[in-house]
């Protein structure tokens, strides 16, 4: 199977692009915590130890620090679980209508998690978080009942 049917034609094509789009908001989450850095007055100097100039970042810069790391949590939590479904997807054909909702929709809510942390809004960071991590875990429950069916 060329590379291209896996994200076009195929039944695993949802669940290749949450892993993809999963992928880009990691390194979208870069975006705050650079400019929170430009306002600190970041220089090469700072290059030695970036993560000393953290007290020096305001208030929403250090925010962003903290959804940038927790994005890599999140990540290496969902590409298990995006790459179980696109096996069992490959394996045993389309899986259940709710595990594509689920695998498009982390992306999007991890997304608007980094918004609400960096723009302190608790209550909306809350829901995107525990919304995203239920996704992932519905990919996994999905993915091994499709692989223990086959």
């Amino acid at each position: 199977m060329a590379l291209i049917n896996l994200f076009t034609a195929s039944d695993a094509a949802p669940f290749a692009w949450s892993l993809v789009l999963a992928g880009a908001v990691v390194v979208l989450s870069i975006v705050p915590l650079g400019a929170a850095r430009s306002q600190a007055d970041f220089t090469m100097a700072d290059m030695g130890a970036p993560r000393a100039m953290f007290d020096r970042l305001p208030a929403w810069g250090q925010r962003a620090s903290w959804a940038h790391q927790n994005s890599f949590e999140a990540f290496s939590l969902h590409a298990p679980a995006a790459l179980l479904a696109l096996i069992a997807a490959l394996h045993t054909g389309p899986l259940p209508a709710i595990a594509i909702g689920a695998a498009l929709l982390q992306p999007l809510l991890r997304f608007l998690y980094i918004g609400a942390y960096v723009g302190n809004v608790p209550p909306l960071r809350g829901l995107c978080w525990a919304s995203a991590l239920f996704c992932s875990g519905l990919l996994y429950v999905e993915g091994l009942r499709a692989l223990i069916r086959a």
